[in-house]
C-alpha cells in the first residue's frame, strides 16, 4: 500500500512548473492592466484630462482591481480549505482568463462616453476577484508538494511567476509599441488583452494535469476541516495575518512603483522612449525570474526569515541609487535603475516568499490566511502605489517623496518581520509543549514541514 501511495503521489517538479505557469499567466493578465494604465488608457478612456489628472485618474482604475482581492481571497481561500486547492486555482483562472479578454475589447470613452472607464472599473474588480485567490493557492500547492527541506526552493517556482507574468505582458505591449501612434491606441493596445485567451487553454490544460495538495488530502482524512476557514483563522491566526500583510507590503509597492509607476514617469516626464521603458521592465523581470529559484534555494540553507530580510534590506538600499539613475534621463541608466530594485534587490524576498508564509498558518486554514494576508498588503500597499507615487510627484515635482515613502514601506516590513521571527520561536516553544492543532502536529513531525527560521 505504502509503494502505490508514493507512486501516485506527484512530482513536485512537476507541480511547482505547472504552479509557475499558471501563475505566470494570471499575473500577466493583471500586470497588462498596469502597463495599459501607464501608456494607453489616460487616452482612451480619460480624455479631456491633463497629463497629470489623466495619469491619477487610470491608476486609481488601476488600484481598484486590489479592493476586490481581499473578497477574492475570502471566498477562494474557503472554497480551496474546504473542497481543494486544486479546484479553485481552476476557477480563478478561467475567471480571470475571460475578462481580461473583455477588457481587448472594450469600447473607448470615444465611443460610449462615461459607459467607457466604468465598464473598465468593473472589469478590473473581478480581475482583483479572481486573482486574490491565485497567489496563496499556487503557493500552497508548490510548498505542501515539496521534498524533505527543499520548500524554499519548490516554493519560489509561483512567485517565479510575478516577475514572469510581468515579462511576458511588457514583451507582449512591446511588439505592439513600435505601431504607429494612431495605429497602436486604435487597434494596438488591444492585442495583449485578447492573447489571454490562449494563454488561459494552456495553463487549464497544465493546471488539470497535478494532483491535489497532501497537506489539504491530509487534513481531510484527519477531519481537520473547518466549516468557515475565515472565521477559524482570524480567531486562530490574526496576528499572522497582520505580520503577513506587514511583510508583503513593500514587496508589492516596489514591484507596481517599477513596472507601472515608472514606465509613466520615464515616458511622460523624462521623454524616455516607449520602447526603451519597456524594455528595461522586461529585461529586469527576465533576471528577476531567475533569481527568485537562486535564493528560494538559498532559503533552504539560511532561512526563508533571513533570506527575506536580506531582500527587505536591498530593496531599502537600492530605491535612492536607483531613482538617481533615473533622473539622469538616459534610457540605459533608466533600464539599469530597474535591473538594480527589480530585477536584483527584490529577488531574495520574492524567492523566499512562500516557504515563509505557508508555514504560519495550519493547514485547514492555510489557504484562507495566507490569502487575506497578501491581500491586505496589497490594499494598503500595491493596489494605490502607482496612484500616490504620481500624486507625490504632482505635489512636489520630484522623485523625493517618492523615495520617503518606499522608504517608510521597507521599515515597516522590516519591523514586520523582525517580531513575526520572535513569533515563529514562541510557536515552536508552545507546539513543543503539545499545544496546536493536529494538522499543525502533523506538520511538525513531517520532514517536508520546515517552519520558519
Amino acid at each position: 500500500m505504502s509503494t502505490t501511495t508514493r507512486t501516485d503521489r506527484p512530482n513536485p517538479l512537476k507541480v511547482a512548473l505547472a504552479s509557475f505557469i499558471g501563475t505566470s499567466i494570471e499575473f500577466y493578465d493583471f500586470f497588462i492592466f498596469g502597463t495599459a494604465a501607464a501608456l494607453v488608457f489616460p487616452v482612451l478612456f480619460f480624455p479631456g484630462e491633463s497629463p497629470l489628472m489623466g495619469a491619477l485618474l487610470a491608476f486609481a482604475t488601476f488600484g481598484v482591481g486590489f479592493l476586490a482581492r481581499p473578497v477574492g481571497g475570502i471566498v477562494f481561500g474557503h472554497f480551496g480549505d474546504r473542497i481543494g486547492r486544486k479546484r479553485m486555482l481552476v476557477v480563478s483562472l478561467v475567471g480571470m482568463g475571460m475578462t481580461t479578454f473583455l477588457m481587448g475589447l472594450l469600447p473607448t470613452y470615444e465611443a460610449i462616453g462615461i459607459a467607457a472607464p466604468i465598464l473598465l472599473a468593473f472589469l478590473r474588480l473581478v480581475q482583483g476577484f479572481c486573482v486574490g485567490g491565485e497567489w496563496g493557492g499556487a503557493t500552497l500547492m508548490a510548498v505542501e508538494h515539496a521534498p524533505p527541506g527543499r520548500r524554499g526552493f519548490y516554493g519560489a517556482f509561483p512567485q517565479m511567476g510575478s516577475p514572469s507574468g510581468v515579462a511576458i505582458a511588457t514583451l507582449a505591449f512591446l511588439l505592439v509599441a513600435e505601431l504607429p501612434d494612431e495605429q497602436f491606441l486604435a487597434w494596438g493596445w488591444r492585442l495583449p488583452f485578447l492573447l489571454s485567451a490562449a494563454l488561459v487553454v494552456v495553463g487549464l490544460y497544465i493546471r488539470l494535469s497535478v494532483g491535489e495538495s497532501p497537506d489539504f488530502v491530509r487534513a481531510q482524512k484527519q477531519r481537520d476541516r473547518v466549516d468557515l476557514p475565515l472565521k477559524s483563522a482570524v480567531q486562530g491566526y490574526w496576528r499572522e495575518i497582520f505580520l503577513v500583510a506587514g511583510i508583503f507590503l513593500s514587496q508589492g509597492i516596489f514591484a507596481y512603483v517599477c513596472m507601472s509607476y515608472l514606465v509613466s514617469y520615464g515616458t511622460s516626464v523624462l521623454a524616455i522612449s516607449r520602447t526603451s521603458a519597456l524594455l528595461g521592465v522586461f529585461a529586469s523581470a527576465v533576471v528577476a525570474t531567475m533569481l527568485y529559484g537562486v535564493f528560494g534555494a538559498l532559503s533552504d540553507r539560511i532561512g526563508s526569515r533571513r533570506t527575506y530580510l536580506l531582500g527587505a534590506t536591498a530593496m531599502a538600499l537600492s530605491i535612492a541609487p536607483a531613482l538617481a539613475l533615473i533622473n539622469t534621463g538616459s534610457s540605459l541608466l533608466f533600464g539599469a535603475a530597474l535591473m538594480l530594485v527589480f530585477g536584483v534587490a527584490m529577488a531574495p524576498a520574492g524567492g523566499s516568499t512562500g516557504s515563509l508564509f505557508a508555514p504560519m498558518f495550519g493547514a485547514e486554514v492555510r489557504y484562507t490566511g495566507v490569502s487575506i494576508g497578501y491581500t491586505l498588503a496589497q490594499i494598503c500597499g500595491a493596489a494605490f502605489a502607482p496612484f500616490i507615487a504620481t500624486a507625490l510627484y504632482g505635489a512636489t515635482g520630484s522623485t523625493s517623496g517618492l523615495l520617503m515613502y518606499m522608504l517608510a514601506a521597507s521599515a515597516v516590513s522590516m519591523t514586520a518581520l523582525v517580531i513575526a521571527g520572535r513569533a515563529s520561536g514562541r510557536r515552536g516553544s508552545a507546539r513543543r509543549q503539545g499545544r496546536g492543532s493536529s494538522s499543525e502536529q502533523a506538520a511538525e513531525s513531517a520532514p517536508a514541514q520546515t517552519h520558519v527560521r
